[in-house]
């Protein structure tokens, strides 16, 4: 584990080249040691284990930077960097998903009342900041379907080419943990070093036909 400071003044901790899931995040922190009491929280409630599978992504900004995209015609990295950030956008459809496979893999021989009943459930564990509706990084949010971006870095960056995507790490924040995903393109080689993105039953964040699949964690001792 290492400890930087981003450009908005914020101290980070993060784990390069991986996604590390919760107990493996909780032994990096003792090794580093750092106090975090979401870590050292040990009495989690039981809570459903949901997948998000999301064909959406967000980029939020302030009005400042909203009048330079417009006078790009663009996003860039407003500080110079290589990297422009894109968030899973998680709403009401895909918790909505998310409970229809746990309803479909739990209880697979549930009649139609039951599953009225049941569904409309999950928003009581959705309490982490990637679900919310208003964003903390801006007032403005742009929101597109992942493969119209995908194909327009595609076309702009790629020659055409598919892009690459791998695993390039993993940020820890005081209330938050956010797992980054890596695209680039194929003629780019300073990556080399990030494991692949691959279909990994086990993996924290995986891509599967058009879209990613989030598989998410509690880390408080109350979900509502």
């Amino acid at each position: 584990m290492q400890r930087r400071t981003n450009r908005r003044g914020y101290t980070e901790y993060f784990v390069k080249d991986k996604h590390l899931k919760l107990n493996n995040l909780k032994l990096e922190a003792e090794r580093f040691g750092l106090e975090n009491r979401y870590l050292r929280t040990e009495n989690i409630p039981e809570y459903p284990k949901p997948e998000f599978h999301t064909s959406l992504l967000k980029h939020e900004t302030t009005g400042s930077a909203l009048g330079g995209i417009r006078k790009d015609g663009g996003f860039r990295n407003p500080y110079g960097g290589p990297l422009i950030w894109w968030s899973l956008a998680v709403g009401p459809e895909e918790l909505k998903g998310a409970e229809v496979r746990l309803l479909e893999k739990t209880f697979p021989d549930r009649m139609e009342v039951e599953d009225a009943e049941q569904q409309s459930f999950l928003w009581r564990f959705a309490t982490s900041p990637a679900f919310l509706e208003t964003s903390r990084l801006g007032t403005f949010r742009f929101t597109f379907p992942l493969q119209e971006v995908l194909t327009a870095y595609r076309d702009q960056f790629c020659s055409g080419s598919q892009p690459i995507m791998r695993v390039y790490e993993t940020v820890l924040y005081k209330q938050e943990v956010m797992h980054v995903i890596l695209v680039h393109s194929p003629a780019h080689q300073n990556f080399s070093h990030c494991p692949f993105l691959t279909d990994d039953p086990e993996a924290v964040c995986v891509y599967r036909d058009g879209h990613f699949i989030w598989r998410s964690e509690a880390m408080c001792e109350k979900h509502w």
